[in-house]
């Protein structure tokens, strides 16, 4: 007799009585129904965009389209805030189709984060033009596009999709090949705008300034529509990143399914350390029930290598049938053919569970998923609702399970679940004013065209830093106009991910004979993340460094499969340069400026993914490196009876515990911020914080903290309370031997911080 399966109705009801469940699931969530908004086609909507949205099965536009098309219509600049699968690209979409459709000369701009994101939208776009019945050209333009057609896209392209990487080197320094895109750009489209962040985001800001000042003198001035998803300061970023004040679209009138969100916490297997079932072993168990009962499911890892255990564990479920392709994995590294393969075997149903990393979470369309598992925090809310987001067809019921890591961003998220569901998502800052990232884009908009004397670049003056370039050598004033006079190409020497120039490039050299390149680091970071044996992590590929040339800056790197992760200690004398700000809370002083950081790294240790065990440990010969750097630290008294030793342990545990907290409330990565505690700081003679940006010239990261810093540690110091080790353990303050003291002084130091004692 064959088991009828119970599909998704069926597992919500099965689990809400399920003992075992019961008891590892934290919290249930159900988040109802939600019907749409919607809005008549706009009168002056072209009848063929009109027929391509009918031929569709679209006969009216939600709320919020119509209010894009209306903004773009009166020539203002917007973004729009909604959710996955939520039309959102017919935000941009119609306006352009309208102005192109109203005059044939006119021409957009499309940039995505990625070159993935801009085929998809490629073929969306498409079908959208081939309903129309009219001849609109739209191409992309990146290093994958032939030669052959180049020259075409340039001439005669309505619309070109490409990314930032493209249009800063391949692009902007050849404006004259591009004459006729430039004289008639009516739009500019940014999509994903939260994916523009840090030190990417604050270079994006400055591409983004030079593509405007050649669109003036070109005579253009191009209208710019942001998409993106929930964040917290969207214009503020918006504005930030283009030098264009936007209007904000955040009313969202699609519609939604029922949702509900299972925060999933695995058991405790050694109470006295806090060390829970690997996550990766949980996410097996609930993924394969879901597939034996015949719900389609789409499961998120961070890294390839989890990608590549869950899809062997899960093949387990089909090794009995022949030429069964009903589990996938997507990943980084994989053919774009099969890549097209697999998104279409999502959305016609063929395929019933993908494990993917976060390539999936941006807007490729796969249609929409039953249910959602995240292995783990995506480490942003912005995140975390994208990966939800790909479960539940507009109208169905969708689940989402969330299965935490014992980690403390995990550990927390599982406590306390308002925090995901109700709390405002991070802030994403960017820093255009960075020196050093402003002096390179100079370098670039000079190559471009010559500045006048008076000439402002976005909001930044310059003549005097100008007038420095001279000095250099790279410029020559001519009567009234400064001229590139370097035989180089600036945009050349200048990556979009990284805030220094003297970057260590990084070479694949996994295949016999051959190298490629496949990115670089900037050198203060790469003393910690490409020194010899480490695990360097790319497009969720795993990499060991096998060598590191520091004299050349070259890390040659091979393809590994392994089960853990590396982590360097860095030896580092801190210096105050520049106080900017200071503020005192009774005996806490709390100060944001410049510092001089000189680092040696030391040795490195390996982690075991999950346990977080310490494998190996090894040391790190390299030259001591100096960074410039923004930082906010926080000076106090020391307690009263605390020894020295006493101290140095609480602070080394709370170092690491604000470290695991500071994403919570920056949309940053970890290794963005460092937290150094100094038990007598050189400028002051008092225990100190340093909390400082890991990149040369800062990008705004440790300025975001001086606002927030009360609030950080009060979160820290109850999550600190909370976690039931006895002792201190990965998921708070770090592994400690069984001294359970170290945990109270932790808690007790952050606490009194808090209330500035």
């Amino acid at each position: 007799m064959i088991r009828s399966k119970k599909g998704l109705s069926g597992v919500i009801s099965e689990w809400r009585q399920d003992p075992e469940m019961k008891e590892r699931i934290a919290h249930w969530h159900t988040v109802e129904a939600k019907t749409a908004k919607y809005a008549d086609f706009p009168e002056v909507l072209h009848p063929s965009i009109q027929k391509a949205l009918r031929e569709r099965g679209i006969e009216r536009l939600y709320s919020h389209q119509r209010e894009a098309f209306d903004l773009a219509m009166e020539g203002k600049s917007f973004t729009a805030i909604t959710p996955t699968a939520s039309g959102k690209s017919l935000c941009y979409h119609l306006p352009v189709l309208q102005s192109i459709l109203n005059d044939s000369s006119s021409r957009a701009l499309y940039l995505f984060p990625t070159k993935a994101l801009a085929q998809d939208q490629k073929s969306d776009l498409h079908t959208l033009i081939e309903h129309s019945g009219e001849e609109i050209l739209s191409y992309t333009y990146d290093g994958d596009t032939s030669p052959g057609i180049r020259q075409k896209v340039r001439k005669s392209g309505h619309i070109v999709m490409t990314n930032p990487d493209m249009l800063h080197s391949g692009i902007l320094p050849h404006h004259t090949k591009w004459v006729s895109l430039f004289e008639n750009l009516k739009y500019i489209v940014i999509d994903e705008l939260h994916t523009y962040k840090g030190v990417f985001g604050s270079h994006v800001a400055h591409v983004i300034r030079r593509l405007k000042r050649i669109c003036a003198y070109y005579g253009s001035n191009p209208i710019i529509i942001c998409t993106s998803a929930t964040i917290a300061n969207p214009k503020v970023l918006a504005d930030s990143l283009t030098n264009t004040d936007h209007h904000l679209i955040s009313e969202n009138g699609a519609p939604s399914g029922k949702k509900h969100f299972i925060f999933y916490n695995p058991p405790i297997i050694h109470p006295t350390f806090g060390v829970r079932r690997s996550a990766i072993l949980e996410v097996r168990d609930v993924a394969s029930k879901l597939y034996k009962e015949g719900v389609q499911t789409i499961v998120f890892a961070k890294s390839r290598v989890r990608v590549e255990m869950l899809v062997t564990y899960l093949n387990d479920l089909t090794k009995k049938k022949l030429s069964d392709q009903t589990i996938r994995g997507y990943r980084g590294g994989y053919l774009p053919s099969e890549r097209r393969e697999i998104e279409k075997g999502l959305r016609d149903g063929t395929i019933q569970t993908v494990v993917s990393t976060n390539a999936l979470e941006l807007g490729v369309d796969i249609g929409q998923l039953q249910a959602c598992i995240m292995t783990g925090y995506p480490g942003n809310i912005a995140s975390a609702w994208q990966q939800a987001g790909r479960a539940g067809r507009r109208q169905d019921e969708a689940l989402v399970i969330y299965v935490a890591q014992s980690t403390a961003l995990d550990q927390y998220v599982v406590e306390h679940p308002d925090y995901f569901l109700g709390q405002s998502p991070e802030e994403v800052r960017i820093h255009p004013d960075n020196l050093i990232i402003l002096m390179d884009h100079l370098k670039c908009a000079s190559f471009e065209l010559p500045f006048s004397m008076t000439e402002q670049y976005g909001e930044f003056e310059i003549q005097e830093l100008l007038a420095y370039l001279e000095n250099e050598g790279v410029l020559m004033r001519v009567s009234d106009q400064w001229h590139w006079m370097s035989d180089r190409f600036p945009a050349h020497d200048i990556s979009l991910r990284s805030a220094s120039q003297e970057n260590v490039v990084i070479i694949d050299q996994t295949i016999p004979k051959g190298t490629k390149v496949i990115g670089e680091m900037d050198r203060y970071s790469a003393m910690t993340l490409l020194h010899e044996e480490a695990i360097y992590l790319h497009q969720g590929v795993q990499y060991q460094v096998e060598t590191l040339d520091w004299e050349e800056k070259k890390a040659y790197v091979t393809q590994v499969d392994v089960d853990y992760y590396t982590d360097a200690n860095l030896a580092v004398e801190l210096k105050v340069i520049a106080q900017d700000k200071s503020d005192e809370t009774g005996t806490v002083n709390v100060s944001y400026g410049d510092i001089s950081v000189l680092a040696m790294p030391t040795i490195f240790k390996k982690i075991r993914f999950g346990t977080h065990d310490n494998i190996g440990s090894g040391p790190i010969t390299l030259p001591p490196e100096e960074l410039h750097t923004n930082s906010t630290w926080i000076s106090f008294k020391r307690p009263d009876g605390w020894s020295e030793s006493t101290l140095t342990d609480a602070m080394t545990g709370a170092a690491y515990a604000i470290g695991s907290f500071i994403p919570l409330f920056v949309q940053c990565d970890r290794t963005d911020i460092h937290v150094v505690p100094q038990v007598k700081a050189v400028q002051s003679g008092e225990p100190t914080f340093f909390i400082y940006d890991s990149y040369p010239g800062g990008i705004g990261i440790s300025e975001g903290i001086y606002d927030i810093w009360r609030e950080l540690l009060q979160r820290t110091a109850a999550h600190v309370s909370n976690c039931p080790c006895e002792s201190g353990c990965p998921v708070c303050i770090g592994p400690q031997d069984a001294n359970r003291f170290i945990k109270h002084s932790v808690f007790k130091l952050l606490s009194s911080l808090a209330e500035g004692q």
